[in-house]
């Protein structure tokens, strides 16, 4: 009898000790990726968050030259190159990451690049709305609760 409760007591142990890696990998590929030495919180403040306030404000200045639509264009298609390297080296930890990058992001980018380059100044700010929505889905989830 005092075999079997040991048995599971390190049945139990086993399951817990597997949980808690399961979690704490989740919570490591949040942080940085497998093998790449950047982490999440400096891709977000080094790329995310610049050019998404930089194509915000310029949208919302109204471009008045083809200068003005190049450098949106390039804040949006840096956008759309974000989404794929968010979901590389393993960092993507669940669906709600996997949604916001792979899909939001990237469609939302990808319409507002579409619509900058036939400078539609109107379906731009409409798209780049998405790209706002892309990072609230996921940040509503995965982002530190200060």
């Amino acid at each position: 009898m005092n075999r079997f409760k040991n048995l599971r007591t390190i049945a139990l142990l086993c399951v817990v000790l597997i949980a808690v890696l399961t979690v704490s990998t989740a919570i490591t590929q949040i942080k940085k990726g497998k093998t790449r030495p950047m982490t999440t919180e400096q891709w977000m403040e080094g790329v995310m968050a610049p050019h998404s306030a930089a194509l915000r404000k310029g949208l919302q200045a109204e471009p008045a030259d083809d200068k003005a639509w190049e450098k949106l264009a390039m804040h949006a298609a840096l956008l759309n190159e974000a989404s794929y390297v968010l979901m590389a080296d393993d960092r993507c930890p669940d669906e709600e990451w996997a949604n916001a990058a792979s899909e939001i992001l990237r469609q939302g980018s990808a319409d507002a690049l579409k619509a900058i380059e036939a400078r539609d100044l109107e379906a731009a700010k409409i798209a780049s709305a998405s790209i706002g929505a892309a990072c609230k889905a996921c940040h509503s989830v995965h982002r530190k609760k200060e």
